[in-house]
């Protein structure tokens, strides 16, 4: 069974891209536009690995990653911020809700994939 990652950005292009990156590395992918609908894809289906952005309406990656890890089988699930921002005061405020690694825009997909598999290792 291929492993199923969970990727939740506002921009529809970048959710293109992921899709494409991840697919082709044999990845399972669902998606979601913002923090409120990730948590509704999640329930639904379960994730192996979160890829989130930050700059989102309604639920943005700040919220979304404490809201994740309020859920019991969501707790050690590794999350991916993937963001144009690459401020340390926002990277240490996404490690301090839970995120587990932070990735720039624009991402090289060979380097994702091996980001996903280190962390799901």
């Amino acid at each position: 069974m291929s492993m199923r990652i969970l990727t939740v950005d506002d921009s529809r292009m970048m959710r293109e891209m992921l899709l494409m990156a991840l697919k082709g590395a044999g990845f399972d992918v669902v998606q979601a536009e913002d923090g409120e609908h990730g948590l509704a894809v999640l329930a639904e289906h379960g994730a192996d690995v979160i890829i989130t952005d930050i700059n989102m309406p309604k639920l943005d990656g700040f919220g979304f990653i404490e809201r994740v890890r309020g859920v019991e089988q969501h707790r050690a699930t590794p999350i991916l911020v993937l963001s144009t921002e690459s401020d340390a005061a926002k990277k240490a405020r996404a490690r301090d809700a839970g995120a587990t690694g932070w990735i720039v825009k624009p991402f090289d997909a060979a380097r994702l994939v091996e980001a996903i598999r280190r962390v799901s290792a």
